[in-house]
C-alpha cells in the first residue's frame, strides 16, 4: 500500500468516527494522534471549539517521568496518565475517546488504559 493510500484510508476512517463521536462541555473528547516518534493527546470541547488539555510525549512533565530505554507503549501509557491528571485538575472526569482513525491497538490502546488508570472514565 502506498503512503498516499494509507493517508486517504485513515482520513476516511477518521471522518466516519467523527460522525458519531462528539465532545460536549459535560463530556469532552479525548483525541489521540500518533506519529512515528511521538504520541499526542488532547481533550477538546467541540461545542466551543477549544482545547482544554494537551499532553504529548514531548511535554516537560512526561519527559521527566520517562526512563531511558522505555518502549513506545510504556511512553503512551505515561502520556495517558498525565492527560488524566491534568483533566482531573480541571474538573473533567468523563471523556469520549476519539482514536482519530488509528486502530485501537498498541500505543493508542496503552494511552486509553493510562487515562483510565489516571482516573478518567472513557
Amino acid at each position: 500500500m502506498k503512503v498516499k493510500d494509507k493517508q486517504y484510508h485513515r482520513k476516511k476512517i477518521k471522518q466516519h468516527i467523527r460522525k458519531t463521536v462528539e465532545g460536549t462541555t459535560d463530556c469532552p473528547r479525548l483525541s489521540v494522534y500518533r506519529s512515528l516518534k511521538h504520541i499526542y493527546a488532547q481533550i477538546i470541547d467541540d461545542s466551543t471549539g477549544k482545547t482544554l488539555v494537551a499532553v504529548s510525549s514531548l511535554t516537560k512533565e512526561v519527559r521527566e517521568s520517562l526512563k531511558e530505554g522505555m518502549r513506545p507503549k510504556e511512553i503512551s501509557k505515561q502520556v495517558g496518565i498525565a492527560s488524566a491528571k491534568k483533566a482531573l485538575e480541571k474538573n473533567i472526569h468523563q471523556v469520549v475517546f476519539d482514536r482519530n482513525g488509528f486502530r485501537y491497538h498498541g500505543c493508542v490502546q496503552a494511552l486509553a488504559e493510562g487515562a483510565r488508570e489516571g482516573g478518567l472514565k472513557l
